[in-house]
């Protein structure tokens, strides 16, 4: 959403999301019932087990009818 502030539910998935311990950046996409949640692990970090902690983390902002998929960002 360039120019514009995100949505209060996207954002507090971004706080969850930073808020595990491993992760050096995130991004999150929404259209429609799907949502999708990048993360770059730190060095130290195993990304299967960053990815089951990051997807727990925002359990309690998902909805009921929503997709959401979660994912490894390539590095820059």
């Amino acid at each position: 959403m360039a120019g514009s502030e995100l949505p209060p539910r996207l954002k507090r998935t971004l706080e969850l999301v930073y808020g595990v311990e491993g992760v050096t950046a995130a991004r999150v996409w929404q259209w429609g019932e799907r949502v999708a949640v990048g993360v770059r692990p730190a060095a130290t970090s195993a990304p299967g087990e960053l990815l089951r902690r990051v997807e727990a983390a925002v359990a309690g902002v998902r909805e009921p009818e929503e997709t959401w998929e979660f994912g490894i960002l390539e590095t820059e």
